[in-house]
């Protein structure tokens, strides 16, 4: 025995070291008002309650939600450590009146779960326009976009209603109060194993409203509007005798210590205030000559300053700011101030220029009447002194310039007719010319003698790159843009190598794209690159764009690249790389790198479409995606006229490892070719007075692959179908009608020719619906849903089919199964994933999985809703899945038709199981129970707390209407066991929970079958005595029967039932009398008055003497052993004996439950033949309890 325990206890331990699973158990019992739910982080995690004798059994779940003030036992089961797998939540109410609030002390079960991380959250609930504040108890709070170092990070959102973004809080700070309303909602998020304070917040209510005190200046004018998107709020004068109100606008001017009120918890989020204040200005000063802003003017608002600055003729206004730098329109400012400069010039055009703070503009220059506007946000901080303002007599624009080395500035006058010169200052020397160039310039004076010299002069920007002189290793070229903003300017480059090598320009980011020589860009940067070659004149490689395929250009010697940039465009250049590399053959050298899927693009070469140099060639480097193939397409060319004989242009295709291969202009060029290539285009010796030679052409890329096409015709079909991209291959592409989409769309009704190249059938997903609508419930007709097969063209399975149902509001939409019942996949009876239909309402509502063979006969719903089919194969069948038919409106929402199943357990459950029921809502079960069974029911109800409207459970007999079970929200919800012996009806009805309650109901029915003593005990009494009356009859009749004197007869009959005049035997034996011979009997005095006087006797009988009876003609009589002697005469005989009579032999007939006395044929008519009205099957019927009882027996009188 020591030996098998021994083994036993290493069994166990060795299977306990199988499991590698990390485990923790605890007590908890949630205090009073508080909602904790437990939930695992990871799918293979569990949270378990452990319950039962000996703690033996245990309910595992991902999610388990914790009944308040109640102790349960819990297994936390995981893989990983437990700290980090598991989150707890515990929820809490704080309810406040006007005044008041309940609890006034906000605390926590600290110690609960404290393990793992836990989130604390208090909901508050206040009336309208209630102020209610949280003051912080112990340490204060610091607000903090980052994370809290002590694990403890609390959120506050200050009503729920809005789309506030929640504020975060760290312990240590300033903050002591948290102000809040309705709806409002604080968090606390403690990490796994950290101590958090019991007792954290007092709560207070009192009415909702905020003072301050402004002062307006008295050249101020402010505007308070209140953004029509944001809460209800007003803002209040309170200075009069009563307070002067406005919800929407209030104007106020010139104003000292102003009382205001605002009737909201925030007003900075609701209101944006606008100042406009005047400065007048004359020819040498300006009124007020500071802008200022008083900084706790509506801090914390959204504030729009406006200063409307106005000047004589012939005045310069100077502003002096504390450091701007120009922005565009696209820019924000990062620190939520912006400036906007407007002026009106002289040519009564206005010019806006707008600015951020901390740039190298400190001073601006105007003519004219000037607006300064500064917007500032919410976090916006504003120096109390904007900028300052002082006026002088016109006169021209200066400035100071210095640049980088090996740069020249040069100004070229564009305007002739314009009277304005440019005055260079230097070593003290002033000269002024209409145009000049600056080399080197270090701190050198310009100025213009004009007030507008920006529309008068361009800039170019020249710098020398030398590479003779010093290292081109792939430095990257950049350009200071700074310089002459307002103005249209040109940066060059001027590139220099030695005669033996060339120069490589390398586009490593976005890339270049060519477009037609002399056209610009849309973003203003337009790039150009031009060789300057040995033995003719500088050629232009190429106008090109930032973004596109073009990634490096080769040249010779010497070259020059330009951008060119307009006015009041911020200078942003394209950072490019330059390298020195051997001489090539070739003039230049242009490298292409073409993008996967289909594109076109366009090239040109040099000068185009004037003449490409003579004797020189070009090379056009183009690398090809994998699996795509391209084609070359001449667009337009000119080929020149050589001079030397046999010479011609010819077009030189190279693909690596092949032999190149040359073609004429005039010739095929290659199509749907795979793999880079090299296209070289090489001049010849041209007669200069002809067109020379030009070419314009266009490479095409698109997928090897071949597309599955299909043409999807919906024009006789209701379907609507969807197909989607799910895959992340970006090779696949689907287009609808030529045009490439994401996701296709075709409606009902619609054809559309659809293509899919390179798209997995996995990676695309097809959904078909199909709307059913009705608007008069009377002309409704039942549906049978099965699904409609769709165009075998698509190259993908249906995944899922809908049908939509829209109905009148009076009607109702009655599911029935065609197999006779539904099931609802619930836990425990689950359904086959493959043959679910999932049920919802239109509103999203979710009502619950259905498939066949279940227990309900009839699901009914109130409103309109989508019915989903989406099992494996779907569409291959055409049978039905459900019946739809409408019916007139019910007054739940849902009822359900329920026929339990005698032998498995039957479980029903609230729509939107597990989740809850829809708020506002009923659901019904009708519920019959099968005779001499009763039901035994069990609920489990989750407990809630209804906002508005109640929450109720009620339960009665179908026959009797007697109340089983009816309880409401008031009280406490919980596990019911209940008892019904009949059908019953259970209605569920749903209010408005609070916060996140949900309310949902789930029920098992068990049948068992009835057992009662009573009957059985009175059955067999009753038995006992009718036993004994039989037994008393029969006694007397045969008594009677004795005393008999005259024989009886018996007559058979073939057809129809056994007729038997009398029970008594015949006196006489066949020797003793002649009863049995007819001397003649006529059948038209028995029988003639029945006939018709058309009718006559059969044919072949003898009508004179009596004919023994035979039988039926119709069929064999049955042949049946005649029973043993009969009993000597003097006793009961119940038939004469056969060698007493000379009739024959009677066949025994055996006595079916028709030849009985105790029924009778419904074919047989009420005459004296009792003749057959019908040939049909025998359709006995019962006599009535008279006719079963015994006859008298027949006198002998009366025989």
């Amino acid at each position: 025995m020591r030996f098998c325990g021994a083994c036993a206890l290493l069994a166990l331990l060795f299977v306990a070291s199988l499991d590698s699973s990390e485990s923790f158990q605890t007590t908890v019992k949630p205090n009073i008002g508080s909602e904790v739910t437990v939930s695992s982080q990871q799918p293979d995690c569990t949270v378990c309650t452990i319950s039962g004798v000996n703690e033996s059994q245990t309910s595992c779940q991902l999610s388990l939600k914790l009944e308040p003030e109640k102790e349960v036992k819990l297994l936390f089961k995981c893989p990983q450590p437990v700290e980090q797998s598991y989150n707890v939540t515990i929820t809490s109410l704080i309810e406040c009146t006007k005044d008041a609030c309940k609890p006034a002390t906000v605390e926590v079960q600290s110690s609960l779960l404290s393990k793992f991380s836990r989130t604390f959250t208090w909901r508050l609930k206040a009336p309208e326009k209630t102020l209610v504040s949280l003051k912080v108890l112990g340490k204060g709070l610091s607000r903090t976009p980052h994370p809290c170092s002590d694990g403890r990070q609390y959120s506050v959102v200050t009503s729920e209603t809005g789309k506030e973004v929640p504020t975060q809080y760290c312990e240590g700070g300033s903050e002591t109060q948290l102000d809040l309303s309705d709806q409002g909602v604080v968090s606390l998020e403690a990490k796994p194993n950290t101590q958090v304070e019991s007792v954290l917040f007092q709560a207070l209510a009192a009415p909702m409203k905020r003072a301050m005190t402004v002062t307006i200046a008295p050249a101020s004018t402010v505007v308070l509007t209140r953004d029509p998107g944001k809460d209800e709020c007003e803002v209040c004068v309170t200075s009069g005798a009563s307070p002067d109100c406005h919800a929407t606008e209030k104007t106020l001017t010139s104003a000292e210590n102003l009382p205001l009120e605002f009737r909201c918890l925030k007003p900075e989020d609701v209101f944006t205030m606008k100042m406009t204040t005047k400065i007048e200005c004359t020819q040498t000063s300006c009124t007020p000559a500071l802008a200022e802003m008083d900084l706790d003017l509506f801090k914390g608002f959204k504030k729009t300053l406006t200063w409307d600055v106005t000047v004589p003729d012939n005045t310069v206004l100077t502003l002096e700011f504390p450091g701007l730098k120009e922005k565009s329109a696209s820019e924000n400012c990062e620190d939520g101030v912006q400036y906007t400069v407007s002026t009106m010039r002289t040519d009564g055009q206005s010019r806006t220029s707008s600015y951020c703070k901390d740039g190298t503009v400190s001073q601006l220059e105007l003519f004219g009447n000037t607006a300064v506007t500064v917007e500032v946000s919410k976090e916006g901080e504003l120096d109390r002194t904007v900028f300052s303002s002082t006026a002088a007599p016109r006169r021209g624009r200066s400035m100071y310039v210095t640049s980088d080395p090996n740069t020249n500035l040069i100004f070229t006058k564009v305007d002739k007719q314009a009277d304005c010169q440019i005055c260079i200052t230097e070593a003290s020397v002033k000269t002024c010319k209409p145009q000049n160039r600056l080399k080197n310039p270090l701190n050198v004076s310009v100025e213009f003698t004009c007030l507008q010299p920006q529309n008068v002069f361009t800039v170019e920007i020249n710098r020398g790159i030398d590479c003779t002189k010093t290292s081109c290793s792939g430095n990257t070229v950049q350009t200071q843009n700074e310089f002459f903003t307002n103005y249209n300017r040109t940066v060059t480059w001027d590139i220099k190598v030695e005669p033996t090598q060339a120069f490589h320009l390398d586009f490593p980011g976005t890339g270049l794209r060519q477009i037609p020589n002399e056209g610009t860009c849309p973003d203003g940067h337009t790039y150009t690159i031009i060789l300057y070659l040995h033995r003719a004149a500088p050629a232009t490689i190429g106008t090109f764009c930032k973004g596109g395929t073009v990634t490096s250009v080769l040249g010779q010697y010497k070259g020059r690249m330009t951008l060119t940039v307009p006015s009041n465009v911020k200078l942003d250049p394209l950072d490019f790389q330059i390298k020195v590399g051997p001489e090539s053959e070739v003039t230049a050298i242009v490298k292409v790198n073409l993008p996967r899927g289909v594109s076109n693009t366009e090239f040109i070469t040099p000068n185009y479409p004037k003449d490409f140099p003579d004797d020189e060639q070009i090379l056009w480097e183009f690398s090809i995606p994998g699996m795509h193939n391209y084609s070359v397409q001449f667009s337009e060319h000119s080929a020149p006229e050589c001079l030397n004989e046999g010479e011609v242009v010819v077009v030189e295709y190279q693909q690596e490892g092949k032999k190149p291969t040359r073609t004429a202009l005039t010739d095929p060029q290659p199509q749907h070719q795979q793999g880079g290539f090299n296209l070289t285009l090489k001049n010849c010796k041209t007669n200069q007075t002809l067109p020379g030679l030009s070419l314009r052409y266009t490479v095409s890329v698109m997928r090897s692959g071949h597309p599955v096409l299909c043409t999807l015709d919906l024009t006789k079909q209701e379907v609507s179908v969807q197909i989607e991209k799910v895959g992340s291959d970006p090779l696949c592409e689907m287009r609808k009608d030529s045009v490439e989409k994401k996701t296709i769309n075709v409606a009902k009704g619609e054809t559309a020719k659809l293509s899919f190249l390179d798209c997995p059938s996995e990676d695309l997903r097809l959904t078909a619906s199909k709307v059913i609508a009705c608007a008069d419930a009377s002309l409704c007709t039942p549906t049978a849903l099965s699904v409609p097969t769709l165009d075998s063209c698509l190259p993908m399975p249906l995944h899922s089919f809908s049908w939509l149902f829209t109905i009148p509001h009076e009607a109702t939409l009655d599911l029935v199964s065609p197999t006779g019942s539904l099931q609802q996949s619930l836990p425990g009876q689950e359904c086959d994933p493959l043959s679910v239909l999932r049920v919802a309402e239109n509103d999203g509502s979710y009502i619950g999985d259905f498939c066949s063979n279940g227990v309900i006969q009839k699901l009914q719903v109130h409103s309109n809703i989508s019915i989903t089919a989406t099992p494996r194969g779907l569409g291959r069948s055409n049978e039905p899945l459900l019946n739809v038919s409408v019916s007139p409106e019910i007054k739940e929402a849902i009822i359900y038709r329920i026929s339990p199943n005698l032998k498995f357990t039957t479980i029903l459950a609230t729509p939107n199981w597990p989740n809850g029921m829809k708020p506002h809502s009923s659901v019904s079960w009708v519920v019959d129970v099968p005779w001499m069974y009763h039901a035994l029911i069990k609920f489990v109800i989750s407990g809630l707390e209804c906002e508005n409207g109640h929450a109720r459970i009620h339960m009665k007999h179908q026959e009797g209407g007697n109340d089983l079970l009816d309880i409401g929200e008031s009280e406490k919800m919980r596990t019911e066991n209940m008892t019904s012996h009949q059908s019953f009806y259970l209605n569920i009805t749903n209010c408005q929970p609070e916060g996140r309650d949900q309310f949902n109901v789930k029920a098992t029915i068990v049948l068992e079958k009835k057992t009662n003593l009573l009957a059985i005990l009175i059955g067999l009494v009753g038995a006992v005595l009718l036993l004994i009356l039989i037994l008393a009859v029969v006694c007397v009749v045969v008594r009677k029967k004795k005393s008999k004197t005259k024989s009886q007869a018996s007559i058979y009959m073939g057809k129809g039932n056994i007729f038997r005049p009398n029970d008594r035997d015949f006196v006489k034996t066949r020797a003793d009398n002649d009863s049995h011979v007819y001397d003649y009997i006529d059948d038209s005095m028995v029988y003639g008055h029945l006939l018709n006087d058309s009718e006559s006797l059969p044919n072949g009988m003898q009508v004179d003497s009596y004919q023994t009876f035979t039988g039926p003609t119709d069929s064999t009589l049955p042949v049946i052993k005649e029973p043993g002697p009969e009993p000597e005469k003097g006793q009961y005989q119940s038939f004469l004996s056969p060698s007493d009579t000379f009739l024959p032999t009677r066949p025994r007939t055996p006595i079916e439950r028709q030849d009985s006395l105790g029924f009778q044929d419904r074919r047989m008519m009420d005459n004296e033949l009792y003749t057959f009205k019908s040939t049909g099957d025998i359709n006995t019927i019962s006599l009535s309890a008279a006719d079963m009882e015994p006859q008298p027996p027949i006198m002998e009188e009366f025989l």
